[in-house]
């Protein structure tokens, strides 16, 4: 339970018994919500920061600095005065600083378009961490901004995007630290880190039947192929099942074409390994998936990005060029 503190000196007996007075109210505020500022219910009355802001020790930008909040922290505020706000902030996970901010920058649930505000504010941090010298640390503010913003608006047309995008960031950051370890290459998935699922997985929950779940849903494979082949037939047969089950039970998912494409160039791979395995017919079989495969891209998904590439991968496989191993004359 985190108690403000006052900022300001207190030289009366008069000033004493407000700051008690104070002190009691806010306790009673607190005492009444959640402790954790981000589970706080919507009584109690925050904001999202779009941009770094200043804290200082009284409502007036010439008065002592005590820190500055960085973009997707959230504050709950205590009181407004001329253009400021009172403020408990967030500023990591584990400091909270107590103190005057501009208004001006701090989206609340009351603020009009508050959704649209968040929701772009974290875009364009996105887009700045995908730049070769961006921002520091803009991803992790873009997570933020998007997570902040499916909670805080939850009726809003862009909360399930905004959740799946927020996960998603934090996927990928997971999966890049993931794959840089020794464990990556092992050949089976239980051998190695895994990536935290519970962030898709409430995407998942909170919007079933949307093609956000569905998107969430395809990134749970990762967890499940393996690192390294080894040579063997067992991986891209599992890998391929895989793949083929996701576009059977979500035909509608944006994630389909690429879910058929991964599935028919382990065929293709398998064409090759069967035969290092001795297995002729399974070679042919593997091809004929993999064909069958290419054709339901190009039947069902004539506008994916994928369907020039399996066009390509058919082309390869009926030709006889290999896709995996030696794939030189």
């Amino acid at each position: 339970m985190y108690l403000p503190k006052l900022l300001y000196n207190v030289s009366s007996r008069s000033a004493i018994a407000q700051m008690f007075a104070w002190s009691l109210c806010c306790f009673g505020i607190i005492f009444a919500s959640h402790p954790s500022h981000a589970a706080a219910p919507s009584s109690v009355d925050r904001g999202i920061m779009i941009r770094e802001a200043q804290i200082y020790v009284a409502p007036d930008a010439d008065s002592t600095q005590l820190g500055s909040i960085d973009r997707g922290r959230e504050v709950v505020v205590l009181e407004s005065s001329h253009g400021f706000l009172h403020v408990s902030a967030d500023v990591t996970e584990e400091r909270t600083l107590t103190g005057w901010i501009h208004e001006k920058g701090a989206i609340r649930t009351i603020t009009p378009d508050g959704d649209r505000i968040v929701f772009g504010e974290a875009v364009d941090s996105e887009a700045e961490a995908t730049r070769a010298h961006g921002r520091k640390f803009a991803a992790q503010e873009a997570r933020r901004l998007y997570a902040l913003m499916a909670e805080y608006f939850p009726q809003s047309p862009m909360a399930a995007e905004a959740l799946y995008r927020a996960a998603d960031i934090r996927w990928q950051l997971d999966k890049y630290d993931v794959q840089s370890r020794p464990s990556a290459k092992e050949r089976d998935a239980y051998l190695r880190g895994q990536i935290d699922e519970d962030f898709m997985r409430k995407v998942m929950k909170k919007f079933p039947g949307t093609k956000w779940a569905d998107k969430a849903a395809f990134h749970l494979i990762d967890n499940k192929v393996c690192g390294d082949w080894v040579g063997a037939s067992r991986c891209p047969e599992k890998e391929a099942t895989l793949y083929e089950q996701y576009a059977a039970d979500r035909p509608q998912s944006p994630d389909t074409p690429e879910a058929l494409y991964n599935a028919a160039w382990r065929y293709s791979a398998l064409v090759e390994i069967y035969k290092t395995e001795g297995s002729t017919k399974k070679s042919v079989d593997a091809r004929t998936n993999a064909l069958t495969l290419c054709k339901k891209i190009t039947t069902l998904f004539p506008a994916s990005d994928f369907t020039p590439r399996a066009a390509r991968l058919a082309y390869m496989v009926e030709t006889g060029i290999p896709t995996w191993g030696n794939t030189r004359d």
